[in-house]
C-alpha cells in the first residue's frame, strides 16, 4: 500500500501483503496487525545463541495470526517452534524454547539442520503485551530503536528512548532451567531512503528495498513518473528540500533522469544530515553537478556521496542498475562499506 502526500507526513501503515516487506520490518507489521486484530498471535525473540546459528540474539519473529513472519533456521525447526507457540498461546503463557543441534545424531536425525548450535527463543503472547501495539508504531513512524529487556520467570520491558512499558509475565514451566535470567536487546531502527525521480529502475529498485527491509519514500512530482513511484511506502509530491525537513533518512538515492532536477535534490541534499548519497548517472555528469553548485555545496557533499551509485556487477539495463544500487546500499548498511 502506497500513501500518497502532498502536505503532512503521513504515518506508515503496515504493509497490505507481507510479501511486500522483509527483515525485521516485515516482523514488526505483522505483529502490529495482530494486536490490533486481538489476533492469536505471539512475539517470538532469539535471546542467545552459541555456536553456528541461522539466526542471532534480537532477531525477532511473529507467530500465529496469519502465519509465521521471520525464521530461525533455514526451515528445519519452524514447525515444532509454531507447534510450541500455538501450545503456550492456548495456555496464556510465555515459554522459552531451546533448540540444541550440537549432537552428531542431528547430522542425519532430529532436525537435521547440521549447524552444531543452540538456539533459545523466548515466545510471549500478544494478549499478555496489552498497548504493545503503541511501542510497535513508534519503532515504524519515527525511526527509533527499541531496547528490549527480558527476565526469564519475569517481566518483558520495552522502550523507544522516550517511551517505556512494561508486562509482568506468566510463565509455563519450561522456563525453570533459566529462571532469573535477564536477557537485553535491542530492536535496530528500521533504515529509510529517499529516493528523489522515480524511472525505468523503480519497478525493482523500490521492491527489493522494502524486502530488505527499508522504508523507501519517492519523491516524484511529474506524473508520466507517478506510477514508477507506486511501489514506495509514501509517494510524495513535496520537493527534497520539504521532504528532508519533515523526515529523518539514512540514505538518498538522486536518479530523477533529468539534469536540473538532479542539481536542485543536490543542494538541498548538501546541507542536510543524510550521510549516504547516491546519484545515478556517469561520472562526467557527476562532475557537472558539482561544478554548478559550487565549491562549498560540492565540499560539503563529497564526502557522502557515492556517483556513480552501484556496484560494478556487470550488466546492463534498468534492471542491473537496480541490483547494483540495492547491492552497494545494503554493503554500506550492513559492513559500513
Amino acid at each position: 500500500m502506497t500513501l500518497v502526500c502532498d502536505g503532512g507526513a503521513a504515518p506508515l501503515a503496515p504493509s497490505a501483503a507481507a510479501a511486500a516487506s522483509g527483515g525485521p520490518r516485515a516482523v514488526v507489521e505483522a505483529l502490529l496487525a495482530a494486536a490490533r486484530a486481538d489476533a492469536p498471535a505471539a512475539l517470538g525473540l532469539v535471546v542467545d545463541t552459541v555456536g553456528s546459528t541461522y539466526a542471532k540474539s534480537g532477531a525477532v519473529l511473529c507467530i500465529g495470526g496469519a502465519g509465521r513472519v521471520g525464521w530461525i533456521s533455514g526451515g528445519c525447526l519452524e514447525s515444532s517452534l509454531e507447534a510450541s507457540t500455538q501450545a503456550l498461546i492456548a495456555a496464556g503463557r510465555a515459554g522459552l524454547i531451546e533448540y540444541d543441534t550440537r549432537d552428531d545424531a542431528d547430522l542425519f536425525v532430529g532436525s537435521g539442520i547440521g549447524c552444531r548450535g543452540v538456539v533459545r527463543i523466548a515466545v510471549i503472547p500478544l494478549a499478555a503485551l496489552s498497548g504493545i501495539a503503541q511501542a510497535l508504531q513508534v519503532w515504524i513512524d519515527q525511526g527509533r530503536a527499541l531496547a528490549i529487556e527480558l527476565e526469564a520467570g519475569g517481566a518483558l520491558g520495552l522502550s523507544t528512548g522516550t517511551d517505556a512499558m512494561r508486562w509482568p509475565l506468566a510463565w509455563s514451566e519450561t522456563v525453570a532451567v533459566a529462571s532469573g535470567s535477564t536477557y537485553a536487546l535491542e530492536l535496530a531502527a528500521a533504515p529509510r531512503v529517499l529516493v528523489a525521480g522515480a524511472g525505468p529502475e523503480s519497478d525493482r529498485l523500490v521492491p527489493w528495498l522494502r524486502q530488505l527491509g527499508w522504508y523507501v519514500d519517492v519523491v516524484e512530482r511529474r506524473p508520466r513518473w507517478a506510477a514508477a513511484a507506486a511501489a514506495a511506502d509514501r509517494h510524495l509530491t513535496l520537493t527534497v528540500g520539504t521532504a528532508l525537513a519533515r523526515s529523518r533518512y539514512d540514505a538518498a538515492l538522486v536518479m530523477n533522469h533529468d539534469f536540473e532536477l538532479d542539481r536542485d535534490a543536490l543542494e538541498q541534499l548538501a546541507g542536510a544530515s543524510v550521510p549516504w548519497i547516491g546519484l545515478l548517472g556517469p561520472p562526467a555528469r557527476r562532475d557537472d553537478l558539482l561544478r554548478l553548485l559550487g565549491a562549498a555545496l560540492a565540499d560539503a557533499l563529497r564526502p557522502r556521496l557515492h556517483a556513480p551509485v552501484g556496484l560494478d556487477l556487470g550488466g546492463r539495463g534498468p534492471e542491473s542498475i537496480a541490483l547494483a544500487i540495492v547491492a552497494q546500499l545494503h554493503a554500506w548498511r550492513h559492513r559500513g562499506g
